[in-house]
């Protein structure tokens, strides 16, 4: 194998504190995350500036870079409350600022010429000649539109040699245009343009009544008989059969529905019997890829996911860093094998399945019938404390979920995956107790039937 170069970044996503650490840990090479009010993921951007500036430092300390989002749209009221925010991260000094506003960009600009500007994928660059553009504006790095192809990332490399590019490789897929997407606002008046998206593409939607609409200017209908389901331009329709009294030939009708989502939202919908979610495009996943964007030109992966779990978080970085650790060694049979072993790993996690996205000039799947797949294991515990009790019997777990003694898990540290049982359970007060329930805000001392070294997440398959 012979690549253009020897390295991509693995970029990770840092929706909390706890997010930022365990995805530096478990290998990732930069993390991003975004200010209140100013990040197209308002609601997961709940940093305290005081757990900021310690998650800052907990990256240099790594030797990590950290990026840091102003990606909305802006308004005047967001123009007038910028300069507060620049001032912060004047302070912070993060190695880029994500944007896409060319208002936030000229502020920038004058504001922290010495901090670069990377062009969030909200602008859509797609070709060529924007990426260009944007580069005589300043931007030094360009998060290409999940909508190009690798056909089409090499023409821009050739073409604007010196941009990096970086490029989407794991998580949810945008419907409409790579973030441009109006139901959020229309249906709730919550803007996915300044951070607020409800995702109402991913809601379980209902039949409250339904209609039957003909193909043809007959209006007449004696009665309807249903026949079978079709596909069709990708969304389930109803095929109705029309018998007509003057015994004509039948006509085909398609039956529509009024539904809602739990009274939040009315709308009429074509669905079959098991209804339908609306747009609920599969996920990317390019672990299978990594060599191909590599030889493309890319030089940032992006995982998406400041909204998903910290057990997410870890699991997907650590999927990624181990294909990319193999394949930098360029052993084709170490590389295909690493993959594999990956690719199984991230499909136990919930995903609403997997594809390749745009890469390769596909069309996008849907997921029709569901939400997303359930993830085969139960997230139920992180210990970030692993330097501190390297030579301690029992490990201080914050617990999610519920672990009892005795229980069977898995212990997922960034190098390992290895099986053990929980022997004994101590709350803070030293207490020996049966189980622990997560949603408490309580760290418990756990000791297993192996010693555990390091920082790890745990994992079991049987419930509570």
């Amino acid at each position: 194998m012979t690549n253009s170069k020897t390295k991509m970044e693995l970029l990770a996503p840092a929706g909390s504190l706890e997010k930022l650490k365990i995805a530096l840990i478990y290998g990732a090479d930069a993390i991003y995350f975004g200010l209140p009010g100013f990040s197209l993921r308002a609601r997961a951007s709940q940093f305290k500036k005081s757990e900021i500036k310690e998650g800052v430092k907990f990256c240099r300390k790594m030797g990590k870079k950290f990026y840091v989002a102003l990606n909305i749209y802006a308004h005047n009221v967001h123009i007038d409350n910028l300069e507060k925010q620049l001032d912060f991260i004047s302070e912070i000094k993060p190695d880029g600022i994500i944007l896409s506003d060319p208002g936030i960009l000229r502020k920038v600009k004058k504001k922290l010429p010495e901090i670069d500007i990377h062009l969030s994928t909200q602008a859509n660059a797609t070709n060529k000649e924007a990426v260009e553009f944007w580069q005589e504006q300043g931007v030094k790095r360009v998060i290409l539109a999940r909508e190009v192809s690798l056909k089409e990332v090499k023409e821009i490399k050739k073409a604007v040699l010196k941009m990096e590019l970086e490029y989407f490789v794991h998580g949810a897929m945008c419907m409409a245009y790579s973030g441009r997407c109006i139901l959020s606002k229309w249906m709730l008046g919550r803007s996915a343009n300044l951070g607020d998206c409800a995702q109402p593409c991913r809601w379980a939607w209902n039949s409250v009544s339904d209609k039957s609409c003909c193909r043809n200017s007959h209006d007449s209908l004696h009665s309807t008989t249903e026949t079978n389901s079709v596909r069709c331009s990708g969304f389930p329709r109803t095929l109705l059969k029309r018998e007509i009294s003057d015994d004509s030939e039948s006509q085909l009708y398609l039956k529509t529905n009024i539904i809602d989502d739990k009274n939040r939202f009315e709308i009429d919908v074509e669905e079959n019997e098991n209804g339908t979610f609306l747009f609920n495009s599969n996920d990317i996943c390019l672990i299978e890829n990594l060599s191909d964007l590599m030889e493309a030109g890319i030089d940032s992966i992006k995982i998406e996911g400041r909204n998903k779990s910290v057990y997410y978080v870890a699991m997907v970085v650590r999927a990624y860093r181990k294909v990319l650790d193999v394949l930098k060694k360029g052993d084709e049979k170490k590389l295909k094998k690493e993959i594999q072993k990956q690719k199984k790993e991230i499909e136990r996690l919930s995903n609403r399945g997997y594809w390749t996205g745009f890469a390769f000039e596909n069309e996008p799947p849907h997921l029709f019938d569901k939400a997303s797949v359930e993830g085969k294991d139960e997230f139920v515990g992180i210990s970030l404390f692993g330097k501190k009790e390297i030579n301690s019997e029992k490990r201080k777990v914050f617990v999610h979920n519920c672990l009892k003694c005795g229980d069977k898990v898995e212990v997922v540290t960034p190098e390992k995956v290895f099986k053990n049982k929980i022997i004994a359970i101590e709350d803070e007060g030293d207490n020996l107790i049966q189980s622990a329930h997560g949603g408490q805000g309580k760290i418990f001392r756990i000791e297993f039937n192996g010693r555990v070294k390091g920082d790890f997440v745990l994992r079991k398959k049987e419930l509570c």
